[in-house]
C-alpha cells in the first residue's frame, strides 16, 4: 500500500484554490493509494490584529489566485467585517478535534471552515466560528468545544507539524507520496488532475 499525504491548512488560500482538483484527484486515484491528511499550522496562535501590510499581501494572494485558478471564489467583505489575525492554529486544531470525535467528519470540517472563511466572510481564527462549523456538520458542540483546545489536540497538531517537517514540507498545499519507506514530493497542478496522476 502506498500513502499519499495531503498537507494543507484550512486558512491557506492556495489550498482553497486547489480544492476542486484535489476532490477530482481523490476520485481518480489508484486503489493501492491510501490518502492521509496533515494540517500545516501556517501561523501560530495570536490575539494581535493583523497589520495592514499583511492584510494587503493576503488580499493580493486572493486576486492572484483568481487569475491563475479561474472560478476560485473569495468574499472580500472578510477584510471589512472582521479584525483579522495571523493565526491558523485554531482552524487546524478544529480539523483534528473533528477527526478525533468522528474520523468521517475530517473532510467535512475542512470544507466548513473554508466556506465560512472564503465565502461567508467569517473569521476561523475565532473559536465561536469554528464551533458553528462543527455544528453545521452535525458534531456535538459541547464535545467539540472540549476537544478544540485540549492537550490531546495540541499534541496532535504538533505531531502533524513534525511529520510535515520530516517529509520536507514547509509550504501548503503539498502532496507527498510514501512508498517502501521512501517519500517523494508530487508537483501540484491547480487546474488539472492529469499532471498529478502521471506522477503517481
Amino acid at each position: 500500500m502506498r500513502t499519499l499525504y495531503y498537507i494543507h491548512d484550512p486558512m491557506c488560500s492556495w489550498c482553497w484554490a486547489f480544492r476542486p482538483v484535489f476532490t477530482e484527484l481523490l476520485n481518480k486515484l489508484p486503489d493501492d493509494i491510501d490518502v492521509q491528511y496533515l494540517v500545516g499550522g501556517l501561523a501560530p496562535d495570536s490575539n494581535e490584529p493583523m497589520d495592514a501590510a499583511t492584510q494587503t499581501m493576503i488580499q493580493h494572494h486572493w486576486r492572484t489566485i483568481q487569475v491563475k485558478v479561474p472560478n476560485t471564489q473569495f468574499n472580500f467583505d472578510f477584510w471589512t467585517n472582521n479584525t483579522p489575525r495571523r493565526s491558523t492554529y485554531s482552524a487546524c486544531r478544529a480539523v483534528l478535534a473533528a477527526k478525533a470525535i468522528n474520523s468521517d467528519k475530517e473532510g467535512a470540517m475542512i470544507l466548513a471552515i473554508q466556506q465560512a472563511y472564503y465565502l461567508n466572510a467569517l473569521n476561523p481564527s475565532d473559536d465561536d466560528v469554528l464551533t458553528s462549523c462543527a455544528a453545521s456538520i452535525g458534531l456535538d458542540t459541547s464535545l467539540f468545544s472540549q476537544a478544540l483546545n485540549s492537550p490531546a489536540t495540541q499534541q496532535a497538531l504538533q505531531a502533524n507539524i513534525q511529520k510535515n517537517q520530516s517529509l520536507g514540507v514547509y509550504s501548503f498545499p503539498s502532496l507527498v507520496l510514501e512508498e517502501n519507506g521512501q517519500s517523494k514530493p508530487i508537483a501540484i497542478d491547480y487546474n488539472h488532475t492529469f499532471n498529478i496522476l502521471k506522477q503517481l
